[in-house]
């Protein structure tokens, strides 16, 4: 059940963003919380594959490549779900640090049961 919920905010958070954000666009709720799980497949699979590729590059530069390969993983999201776009690689990274900051927000307000 907390995984549904968590998708569903995120859906949520996607839809708010796209709203006040220019360049960015969502067709629907329900294309956002596609969006969601597409973002949370991706970050599963492919994120680490490539923080593991760019570790180099990652370390050279203290980790702020880390907001690269979240912008690049926005971008891959948007050639995979058709209703969703962002125009350019910075609203990407814009994107993706908007919307890091507001699940750190809201998932630290819901709070975890865990222990």
């Amino acid at each position: 059940m907390n995984l549904i919920l968590r998708i569903l905010v995120t859906g949520l958070l996607v839809m708010a963003i796209a709203h006040f954000m220019p360049g960015v666009s969502v067709a629907s709720f329900t294309t956002s919380v596609i969006v969601a799980i597409v973002l949370g497949l991706l970050n599963i699979f492919i994120k680490p594959i490539l923080v593991l590729l760019t570790l180099p590059v990652t370390l050279l530069t203290f980790g702020l490549f880390l907001l690269i390969i979240n912008a690049l993983m926005i971008l891959l999201c948007t050639k995979i779900v058709g209703g969703f776009a962002v125009d350019g690689l910075f609203t990407a990274l814009l994107f993706s640090i908007i919307l890091s900051i507001l699940q750190s927000i809201m998932y630290s307000v819901a709070g975890d049961n865990k222990k």
